[in-house]
């Protein structure tokens, strides 16, 4: 397989090269810390916030403590609404829910809202007619926070996913981004069991436009790991010849 430099950037440890068939037309390198190089061209990253950096591997005494005080449980019972609710690589949009909480977790993240907000984050868009006041009345302390969280990772009504997704890169708050960034993570894994290959390029393609760019604003590894799945999930593709026969369909037409 004829591999190719995509980017001529240094990235400490030497360079990173991709197969010609997996070329990304907007980032197709693996940087072990923050690339000098965006997109393709010199610039600074947007930073309006200060990107997580750190990651540590387990918990300690302080955010054991602080968790076990945040009540949960509320906010899971609510989640088990989506119980039914099926998904495309399967499971159900509940244990979707779980992952996204667990990954939070997993990057250190032991923020009360944020966490509150990934338990129940597909409700309002998943349920019909969900009734918003079941969140405030599950927690009267920080409901509203929650709520209004859950609200701005939600789709709205005429918003199409570009939309949904720039309006989070370009105005979302932190805890959003690093909520959407926890979902798209938990989604890409859940990709590796979907035998689609027009939805795997498709989805690969929008994680690579939107969720990237916004991840490396809030927090490097994760970052890190969404491209980590993007390669592999390309590379599943190319595995199965999708590439190669995509470009015979284009010649012969």
């Amino acid at each position: 397989m004829q591999f190719v430099l995509l980017q001529k950037l240094h990235l400490g440890s030497g360079w990173r090269a991709l197969p010609e068939t997996m070329k990304s037309p907007v980032f197709g390198f693996l940087p072990k810390r923050p690339p000098k190089i965006f997109y393709g061209k010199v610039c600074m990253a947007k930073q309006k916030y200060e990107m997580k950096v750190e990651r540590s591997l387990t918990m300690d005494d302080k955010d054991m403590s602080q968790l076990s005080d945040m009540h949960l449980a509320p906010y899971m019972q609510l989640a088990t609404n989506l119980i039914g609710k099926a998904r495309h690589a399967g499971g159900n949009m509940f244990r979707h829910q779980m992952d996204t909480l667990a990954i939070l977790i997993d990057y250190g993240y032991i923020d009360s809202v944020l966490l509150k907000a990934a338990t129940i984050h597909d409700t309002v868009e998943d349920i019909p007619d969900f009734d918003r006041n079941l969140i405030l009345q599950a927690d009267p302390k920080e409901g509203q926070a929650v709520l209004d969280l859950v609200l701005e990772v939600t789709r709205r009504e005429n918003e199409d996913k570009r939309e949904f997704l720039l309006r989070i890169l370009n105005t979302g708050s932190q805890k959003a981004k690093v909520l959407k960034c926890a979902d798209r993570i938990s989604n890409m894994i859940s990709l590796g069991y979907v035998t689609d290959p027009k939805f795997i390029e498709r989805y690969c393609d929008e994680t690579e436009f939107f969720l990237l760019p916004m991840a490396i604003e809030v927090d490097f590894n994760m970052y890190q790991e969404l491209i980590n799945l993007i390669l592999t999930r390309r590379r599943y593709l190319e595995d199965g010849g999708y590439f190669d026969n995509r470009s015979k369909e284009s010649s012969q037409n």
